[in-house]
């Protein structure tokens, strides 16, 4: 039998287990976006393997079967939002182009599309070193091609939506890692979704991201709050990690037993991606049909050691020494727990004054490892991290 936690297996993962409560709720954006009433776009916000990007996935596929136009991008830090904007945007007005009757509308659309994407380019840059979108019409004058970033999202946004809104449905832009958008795009990110909301387009944006993403929105609109419905995703209840594991084993017809049940939620804290990874080794080590609980605790050695490289340390090695210094004095202070710790406890710890601590934290932060939760507190934005680095032999 194929493990049925193993990447690719072809079933429901166990990141979706336990979110219908949000699918739920995008099949209802969905439907007031369709029908012209006003809605407010989603940020879901989580910390990492909870299962958001997963779940990103997931709402682009609602949005597709029911004939909307939807891209999806992953931001990254220090990256302008055009070039990957445009990408994800022309493969919804390709989605929305099968069912629009009009070619000239839909060139249309397109050449205002590529307008937008080539400014991206440097004024000063030379024919050959231009970028090309790839899209095979003439780029429009005048339309969302003024270079002011904040003028021209709007002035795309309105076309594609309104293309849209010939064949009856909408549009979905969905950003993962929307923490990582640069300053002056989240700006003109916001705005554009306040103009849209305004005149009712049909266009929403569904973004991701680590749970300092709402401060990230409202220091750059204050008006930020009344645009987005945040969802916080959370690890899994009790029962929905036991369903995340019953499901895929019953459909391949084998059985696991309750001791082992209580063991896999132990060694992954209802993180969706730990049982993942603890769920796969599992299968692996058992010998017979059902999984016990001593097959899990054969096993978790086994994923400890994958977990350790792949989604621990992946991350770890991007951290510099004086990084790791802060890193580990986290940990400590916190005795390995999935909890925050005050900045000035970290800097009392390490002997050291706060503000020459500060360009370490601020680069940890940039760099997705930790994550201010409230002013003067500071935590891990990977489950389970300070109990890895307590175990690190250095």
């Amino acid at each position: 039998m194929r493990n049925p936690f193993a990447p690719g297996a072809g079933q429901r993962p166990p990141e979706l287990a336990g979110r219908d409560k949000e699918l739920s709720a995008f099949e209802v954006v969905l439907e007031r976006v369709a029908r012209g009433r006003p809605e407010r776009s989603l940020v879901l916000t989580g910390l990492r393997g909870v299962g958001k990007t997963v779940l990103l996935g997931e709402l682009r596929s609602m949005a597709v079967k029911r004939g909307w136009g939807a891209g999806k991008i992953e931001a990254r830090p220090d990256a302008g939002l055009r070039r990957p904007l445009s990408a994800a945007l022309h493969r919804a007005v390709r989605d929305l182009a099968v069912r629009h009757r009009a070619p000239d509308r839909v060139e249309s659309v397109l050449g205002v599309l590529k307008a937008f994407a080539l400014r991206s380019n440097p004024e000063d840059a030379k024919l050959r070193d231009r970028w090309q979108p790839g899209i095979d019409v003439p780029a429009a004058v005048g339309r969302a091609d003024s270079g002011d970033i904040e003028i021209d999202l709007v002035e795309l946004f309105t076309e594609v939506a309104e293309l849209a809104q010939d064949v009856g449905t909408g549009v979905a832009l969905l950003i993962d890692e929307m923490q990582d958008v640069p300053a002056d795009d989240v700006s003109a990110l916001c705005a554009a979704c306040h103009e849209l909301s305004q005149s009712g387009a049909p266009l929403v944006v569904v973004g991701a991201g680590l749970p300092h993403l709402p401060a990230v929105l409202s220091a750059s609109k204050s008006y930020s709050e009344r645009l987005f419905r945040y969802v916080r995703i959370d690890r899994l209840s009790r029962e929905d990690a036991d369903r995340a594991v019953l499901a895929p084993v019953d459909r391949e017809e084998a059985g696991i037993e309750p001791e082992a049940l209580d063991a896999l939620f132990d060694a992954s804290g209802g993180y969706p991606y730990f049982i993942q990874a603890y769920g796969k080794a599992a299968w692996d080590a058992a010998p017979d049909d059902p999984i016990t609980a001593t097959d899990v605790a054969v096993a978790a050695p086994e994923a400890d050691a994958e977990l350790a490289v792949g989604f621990f340390g992946s991350r770890y090695e991007r951290a510099t020494p004086a990084e790791r210094e802060y890193l580990r004095a986290m940990a400590e202070l916190t005795d390995g727990k999935d909890a925050g710790v005050n900045t000035a406890q970290v800097a009392d710890h390490l002997g050291r004054k706060p503000s020459s601590l500060s360009p370490a934290r601020d680069s940890l932060i940039k760099k997705g490892l930790v994550y201010s939760a409230e002013r003067g507190q500071i935590a891990f934005t990977v489950p389970h991290f300070g109990r890895f680095l307590l175990g690190r032999e250095d």
